[in-house]
Order: C-alpha cells, then sequence, then structure tokens
C-alpha cells in the first residue's frame, strides 16, 4: 500500500471546535471571544429571525429534499428561492446548488468542455477543480490581468484572501463567456448587496454563481443567468443533478435573510470602515482586511497572541495563499460594535503592518510573475 501523502508541520491544519451559535463573538475553547475571520458578513447565520425562519420551514417542509432536483426534490419553496435570487441578481433564470463549491466544479465543467478556458491565478480552489473538472484547455493569467484569446473566462469578483476585485468590465469586453463567482460579493457590494455584477450593470454580461453560506447566513449556492444557460446547466451540471436538493430549513432561512439584506448591508460598510482605520490602511466598504506577516510560524504566532487577547483571527497559509503571504484575513461583519472592532484591531496588529498593497501583486522572488502565481492553485 502507497503511503499517505505528507503534510509538512508548518502547514498542518487541524479544527477547531466554536461552543456557541455564530455572531460577532463566539465562544472558542471555553471562552468568548471576537470574531474576526467568519464570511458571516450581515451577522445572520445566528440572527433569531433567520433562526426562526429555518424552523417554520422544517416544521412546514421537512427536514430535507428527499431527492436529487431532477427526481422528487425540487420542491416549492426552491422555486421560490429560484425566483427571488434571479429578481436580486436581474437575470432571467437561476438554478440551485448543495455548495459553492459544486457550483462552480458543476457549471464549469458544464459549460467549459472545448476551447480554452482562462482562470485568474488566485482565483479559488473551487474553479481551479472546476477547470480541471472541463474538457476545455486551462490557461492560468496572472492576478488582475486580462487573458486574451480565451472562449471562456472564470473569476471571482471578489478575492477573498486580499479584498481585491476583479475588473469585470474588462473581462467581458474580451468577448469571452465569463463566468463569476460573487460568493464574497453577494451582500457585501453595493449599497443594497446586490453584488458586484449588478453593480457594474453586467447582469445579462456574464454568468454569476454565488453562496447562500456566507452573507446570507445559510447553506448552498445558486447560478443565475439566462433561460437557455440555466436549461443547459439543469441538464449538464453533474454537481446538480446527482445531489440531493437543498434541505428546507436551509432554503427559508436564505429567503428570511434575503428580506433582511438590503437594512443590514450599510451597516456592515459602516463597521468595514472603523475597521480599516482603526488599522491604518485605506479606509473603504470592503470589510475583507489581509494581515501579511509572511511565513506561516508567523501567521500561527500572530494568531495565537490575538487570541489570548480575546479575538480569534485564524492563520491563512499555503496553498491557500502564496508561499511568502501568509497572513490573517481579518473580516468585520454588520454584527460587530465599533468598539469591538477598534479593540480587535490593536490586538492583532501589534508591532507588525499591515499590508496596504497584498505581496503577491508584485509576484513572488525570482521569475515569472505569471507563472509562479499559477502555482498557487492551478499546479
Amino acid at each position: 500500500m502507497r503511503p499517505l501523502p505528507l503534510i509538512p508541520p508548518e502547514l498542518h491544519r487541524s479544527l477547531r471546535t466554536i461552543e456557541s451559535a455564530q455572531g460577532p463573538k463566539v465562544v472558542l475553547e471555553g471562552r468568548e471571544v471576537v470574531l474576526l475571520c467568519s464570511n458571516d458578513y450581515l451577522g445572520l447565520a445566528g440572527d433569531p429571525r433567520v433562526r426562526e425562519a429555518a424552523a417554520e420551514f422544517a416544521s412546514r417542509w421537512g427536514a430535507g429534499a428527499g431527492a436529487s432536483p431532477l427526481v422528487s426534490g425540487n420542491m416549492a419553496p426552491h422555486r421560490e428561492l429560484c425566483a427571488r435570487l434571479a429578481e436580486l441578481k436581474g437575470t432571467e433564470a437561476c438554478v440551485l446548488f448543495g455548495s459553492g463549491f459544486l457550483a462552480n466544479t458543476g457549471v464549469i465543467a458544464a459549460l467549459c468542455t472545448d476551447g480554452v478556458v482562462a482562470s485568474d491565478a488566485l482565483n479559488h480552489a473551487s474553479i481551479v477543480d472546476g477547470c480541471r473538472l472541463a474538457r476545455a484547455q486551462t490557461r492560468v493569467y496572472g492576478h488582475g490581468t486580462i487573458p486574451v484569446g480565451a472562449d471562456a473566462i472564470v473569476t471571482d469578483a471578489v478575492f477573498s484572501m486580499d479584498g481585491d476585485v476583479a475588473d469585470l468590465v474588462a473581462l467581458v469586453e474580451t468577448g469571452a463567456r465569463v463566468i463569476v463567482d460573487e460568493a464574497h460579493a453577494t451582500g457585501v457590494i453595493g449599497a443594497t448587496g446586490r453584488g458586484l455584477v449588478h453593480e457594474l450593470g453586467l447582469s445579462s454580461s456574464v454568468i454569476t454563481i454565488g453562496t447562500l453560506g456566507k452573507a446570507l447566513g445559510s447553506y448552498g449556492a445558486f447560478v443565475c443567468c439566462d433561460a437557455r444557460t440555466a436549461d443547459v446547466l439543469v441538464n449538464r451540471a453533474r454537481t446538480m443533478i446527482y445531489s440531493t436538493a437543498l434541505p428546507p430549513p436551509s432554503v427559508g432561512a436564505a429567503l428570511r435573510a434575503l428580506e433582511l439584506m438590503p437594512s443590514l448591508v450599510p451597516r456592515l460598510h459602516s463597521n468595514a470602515r472603523v475597521l480599516r482605520a482603526a488599522l491604518g490602511v485605506e479606509v473603504s466598504d470592503m470589510p475583507i482586511v489581509p494581515l501579511v506577516v509572511g511565513s506561516p510560524e508567523a501567521a500561527l504566532a500572530r494568531s495565537a497572541a490575538a487570541f489570548s487577547d480575546g479575538v480569534f483571527a485564524q492563520a491563512i497559509r499555503p496553498p491557500t495563499v502564496p508561499d511568502g503571504t501568509s497572513r490573517l484575513r481579518l473580516v468585520a461583519t454588520a454584527a460587530h460594535s465599533p468598539e469591538d472592532l477598534r479593540r480587535a484591531a490593536l490586538s492583532v496588529r501589534g508591532d507588525g503592518q499591515v499590508e496596504q498593497d497584498v505581496l503577491v501583486r508584485a509576484g513572488l522572488p525570482g521569475g515569472d510573475v505569471e507563472a509562479q502565481l499559477g502555482q498557487v492553485h492551478h499546479d
């Protein structure tokens, strides 16, 4: 029997257990700490109104869907959620998936069947794996550049580790089919959280993928697109066809979250500005702030020091980020108090410097930037 793959000690990970509901503060290892690394941007995962909606749908519609959507799992709540999401994103149709990872892998594999699919070097791992599953040739382009000659382009809207955004207008102008993952843009970008694609007026020009499990506080994912593309996905996206449909409680929670979202986005943007000001970085509405410290060991040490001071900010290490850019990925949410954000910023900052321009943009030492960036995920 072949040995299991080895994991370098400095990159070894283990699960840590949150002992309370999600919120701006959580219980971890028996103590209450400020949670500064969650994707629960609007604070809805533990919101009583969203919990109540999930419980109501569980009582009315059951705990699970019982089958895949094409068999008998497509229920009235799923239809309602699709209609609401299509309205939110300004598209003709919407298809639900079990998770963001399943949506990205399923959509890319289903639609990129030949030619060339271009993928940003810092795209999420689910996009990377979707490109690997696609029968098209994958071409990795340097982060933030504009690829030429591709039949399809896949990109994150907001890059989750850095908080920067893709130049979607320029990508659409290439004439390629553009697939955009708005996992970290829905509920975050725009005055009411409709996302970067809608903000730029590109809803009819791209295929938009989103998640229910971040700003919307539930679980699952969706693809908003034209009706013809939706029909292709229903017939070709294997990760949707061969997966059980979303549980009704998750659907109910997402529907309630969509009602609450517009009123919470201004608070998220306000808190993002508070956190950024306290960290001494450029003030904007983006709630993601990378504190780049360099080595995995340095990131682990900074995370441990923050935890001892009552702040949980998880260390992010390769292969999630490039070598030499291990970091704390700090996130403000709508549920935080400004006071907690200011105190947490003092704790995590220490004597270090928060990078204004993430290190990967300057390239890694020694040679071709695009090739090195491509090694982050596209190896």
